[in-house]
């Protein structure tokens, strides 16, 4: 009797039913950082070694021993599955550095030597009566000009691009709708010389008019056109149907149904393409030398005579190639920098205070 309750009996579960490569060590959580720690010695120590000047070399030394040994490390320690996850985790952290450390340089750079020509006085002063190889002088004839020209661009830009992405969206089927998309895309890749040289030819050789700001804010508006029609399209797309369908239902015309119910509701994201799109042509200096020709006066006027900005001052000054103007290349690449980075802030403050608010 007992052999056959005995035989009944369930088997226990032999400990190594889950495969082993499944159960295996980890590596610590502070392997990541100590790899890159001792890649980068390494790195220096091979630099050395094979006596290699570029610093670069040294660096890409190291990301590709940090691979390396990140996937050995966790083949051994834990399994084949989880080293091809971590080789894939340091790519994605390799490629980030590598795109990271040159932005950061270059940061540092035009900090670092933009600050020696930056002040009060560079800020409300001209180069007028200022030679190129003297010390002295500013950049505040330059900045008045990108502020007019890019406030009129966006004056001319921004009302076309918005009506056209409502078209797109709102109105647009058949033949019409696909060639305004094509010839969007088309503007989108257009070089900015060949818009100056289109407003040059018809603004300034067809109807005679002279070198101005304006024209120079035309050339800028093409260019800032497609930017704007593509992104208010998009923050259009992602207004629900429901909100459309609702007002429709009341009985609401379509025409104000977009605007009162469409475009406040992505005004946001609307607002944040604008901001980007007049960053986009903020640093735009192939028209302005064609249009605007440069002055080293002040010009208020944007509609009559010759005026500057930001980026031709910036190649103006590095052109002359003495000490003064390579410090106030610098300086006004730095509040060129500042500017764009102003615009980007300020987008970014219109889509979080427009943004949807959500309850918990």
């Amino acid at each position: 009797m007992s052999h056959t309750l005995q035989d009944q009996r369930p088997a226990p579960a032999h400990k190594s039913a889950v495969p082993v490569g499944l159960t295996r060590g980890g590596l610590p959580r502070w392997a990541p950082a100590g790899i890159a720690v001792a890649s980068a010695v390494l790195g220096s120590v091979i630099g050395l070694v094979f006596d290699l000047s570029s610093k670069v070399q040294w660096g890409l030394i190291a990301a590709l021993l940090f691979v390396v040994i990140t996937y050995t490390a966790s083949a051994v320690v834990e399994n084949r599955r989880q080293a091809k996850d971590r080789i894939a985790t340091s790519l994605v952290w390799v490629c980030f550095v590598l795109a990271v450390v040159p932005l950061l340089s270059l940061m540092w750079t035009t900090v670092s030597r933009g600050l020696k020509a930056l002040n009060a006085d560079f800020l409300s002063h001209s180069m007028n009566g200022v030679t190129s190889f003297e010390q002295g002088g500013g950049v505040y004839h330059a900045l008045l000009g990108t502020l007019e020209q890019v406030a009129l661009a966006a004056l001319i830009a921004a009302p076309i691009g918005l009506l056209t992405a409502v078209y797109l969206v709102e109105y647009g089927k058949g033949k019409l709708a696909r060639a305004v998309t094509f010839f969007v895309d088309v503007m989108t890749g257009i070089p900015s010389i060949v818009a100056g040289l289109f407003i040059l030819t018809t603004w300034n050789l067809m109807l005679g008019f002279g070198p101005s700001g304006f024209a120079g804010a035309m050339a800028l508006s093409i260019l800032m056109m497609p930017v704007v029609v593509r992104s208010t399209e998009e923050m259009l797309k992602l207004v629900p149907n429901e909100l459309r369908e609702a007002a429709l239902a009341l009985g609401v015309p379509k025409w104000r149904v977009i605007l009162k119910v469409v475009l406040p509701t992505a005004i946001g994201g609307i607002s944040t393409g604008l901001m980007l799109a007049v960053a986009r042509i903020a640093g735009e200096t192939a028209p302005i030398m064609l249009l605007v020709f440069g002055s080293q006066l002040i010009n208020g006027n944007p509609f009559e005579g010759a005026q500057s900005s930001l980026p031709l001052y910036i190649w103006e000054q590095y052109k002359v190639g003495s000490e003064a103007s390579y410090d106030r290349a610098w300086a006004a690449a730095l509040v060129l920098i500042a500017f764009v980075m102003i615009l980007n802030l300020v987008a970014r403050g219109i889509a979080r205070w427009k943004a949807p608010k959500t309850g918990r």
